[in-house]
């Protein structure tokens, strides 16, 4: 995995010496807005107009991030207005490349690109920084609308609903507040927590994010055991944050990012969670177990040198749930 400089590709993985063995994870930079009018959001971003067919997303399947978006494009209905393409698992000296010899991997429908890099440097010849997924890009204007996926899915959660009717709202204004409190423990301690577990290159800055990883799930079990979602009855945008992580953990971040204290199969309401969010409609079709097990055990040199990939348990994601019992007190 490597970065741009001023629109050089370099092939340089993070730099945990300088950080006392912590992974550290770069911001996005491209935070403009898509918004129905496509007025001007802020001083410091654009306002894009909500358009079918004007918008494209750049995903990859492994990448729990990604996941997010490609999960609300199909709870909002944005299939049709929205088109998407997928990298290739492997992410190696090139970074995320548009090869097609894997299953799901579409390479670059819009330009024919071989790397994502290209992506950036398209709308931004002197980019420097990280190459992440997903990119959401605007075909018209040929530019980088956000590559920042707790903004892409606001948007799509409600800025075309004008256009697809579709009104479920994931983000309610009267539930912001909390909210914004489960996400940010969510995302510190398990979102991010499994990759500063995973990327630890000290044994302290392994301990001060596996501790905490495993308090939260304590801490989730405990909240499912009466809640059928996050916020109560009502299912919201931190369930599915959290879910892409959920559904990550016994395949890969059990086993290679050496969070290994219990598995996700191991509490029981998390579980029963987790098989119901996979099986409401369309999200199935979102998760490729195979992206998912690959890229980690192929792509991370650093944690697996080899880069043998295990075959790890059968999950059976489709078994029953039984959570409509669920009362919220």
């Amino acid at each position: 995995m490597g970065l741009l400089v001023d629109g050089k590709w370099t092939d340089q993985w993070f730099d945990t010496k300088s950080t006392n063995g912590k992974f550290v994870r770069s911001a996005s930079q491209f935070r403009n807005w898509i918004i129905p009018d496509g007025s001007v959001w802020s001083d410091n971003s654009k306002g894009f107009p909500a358009k079918s067919d004007r918008y494209h997303l750049y995903v990859s399947y492994a990448c729990p991030w990604a996941h997010r978006t490609l999960i609300f494009r199909e709870l909002k209905g944005l299939t049709e207005h929205i088109s998407v393409s997928a990298v290739h698992p492997d992410m190696m000296t090139d970074g995320w490349t548009f090869h097609t010899d894997s299953y799901g991997a579409s390479g670059d429908t819009l330009y024919g690109h071989e790397f994502a890099h290209q992506i950036y440097t398209k709308a931004d010849q002197n980019y420097s920084g990280r190459v992440t997924v997903p990119i959401l890009w605007d075909k018209q204007q040929e530019t980088i609308v956000s590559n920042e996926s707790a903004e892409i899915i606001r948007m799509f959660n409600s800025a075309f609903d004008g256009l697809t009717g579709n009104t479920t709202d994931y983000w309610p204004a009267p539930m912001r507040d909390d909210i914004e409190d489960v996400n940010q423990r969510i995302y510190d301690t398990l979102n991010n927590g499994v990759y500063k577990s995973g990327f630890a290159t000290t044994q302290g800055a392994y301990d001060a994010a596996v501790y905490p990883l495993f308090d939260t799930l304590g801490w989730l079990e405990e909240r499912l055991s009466t809640n059928r979602y996050l916020m109560g009855d009502t299912l919201t945008e931190a369930d599915w944050r959290l879910f892409t992580t959920l559904i990550r953990f016994d395949p890969v971040y059990h086993l290679h990012f050496k969070c290994n204290r219990k598995r996700l199969t191991d509490y029981p309401n998390l579980w029963a969670y987790t098989r119901e969010l996979y099986q409401m409609p369309g999200v199935a079709g979102t998760v490729n177990m195979h992206h998912i097990v690959r890229h980690y055990h192929y792509s991370h040199e650093t944690v697996n040198p080899y880069r043998i990939v295990p075959i790890n348990p059968v999950i059976d994601y489709g078994e029953p749930h039984g959570r409509g019992d669920r009362v919220t007190p």
